[in-house]
């Protein structure tokens, strides 16, 4: 009797690893994903420095990153994952509204951007065109982008907060989570006096005279989403 062949060895799952800070977010993005047959979750973290470590550990496939790591950005993390590990694809996952802050992640290395409410099925398809190389963005953005681009314009033109930068955007919503400038400063590892002169510049863009004004308009906007 002729010898049989060996059974095919299964294709490797590509291992994920998740960074947000919220733990019941991550159990239940964890178990989405591991309910896949080709995707498994080989850790998570819930800070950059987190993150780092165990991108170092486990070598991911693909992250999944929150935009908001306590007083983290992960926007920061992005850049830093493209400036050491540039094989390493983000794909962000946030609660943040998608007009403001897709293209910024984009740009910062990101290959795709998923809001939290589409938790479901829509990860799972947004990690497959990652992993397979392309960019995910949902359908309204890619119309938004679209005329954008005929219009000759970013789709970053629309709202006030687009002028703020990436770091200005972060202090902006600090300051609506009621942080003081030196809480503010030491999350973010900066002296207070730069805190002040991006306090001082984001009153100037918004066209906010006081930082009372500037409290009132930032706090309003962590309290109707941009928190994420």
């Amino acid at each position: 009797m002729p010898p049989t062949s060996a059974e095919p060895a299964p294709p490797a799952r590509k291992a994920i690893l998740i960074v947000d800070d919220h733990p019941v977010l991550r159990r239940g993005l964890a178990a989405l994903i591991d309910s896949s047959s080709d995707l498994t979750v080989c850790a998570e973290a819930a800070t950059c420095a987190a993150a780092l470590a165990a991108i170092r550990e486990h070598s991911p496939d693909l992250v999944i990153v929150d935009l908001v790591l306590g007083g983290a950005d992960g926007l920061e993390l992005i850049k830093e994952m493209k400036a050491q590990h540039p094989q390493i694809p983000a794909l962000v996952l946030s609660m943040h509204d998608e007009a403001l802050y897709a293209e910024r992640a984009l740009r910062a290395g990101a290959r795709g951007y998923v809001n939290k409410q589409q938790l479901d099925d829509t990860v799972l398809v947004a990690i497959g065109r990652v992993l397979g190389g392309e960019t995910y963005i949902s359908d309204k953005l890619k119309a938004q982008f679209a005329t954008q681009f005929v219009a000759g314009r970013t789709l970053q033109t629309d709202s006030p907060l687009n002028a703020l930068s990436d770091r200005e955007l972060q202090v902006f919503r600090l300051i609506g989570q009621c942080r003081s400038t030196r809480a503010i400063a030491q999350a973010l590892n900066l002296s207070v006096k730069t805190i002040e002169s991006h306090r001082e510049h984001i009153k100037q863009k918004l066209g906010l005279e006081s930082a009372a004004e500037l409290a009132r308009r930032a706090t309003l906007w962590v309290e109707t989403g941009g928190a994420g």
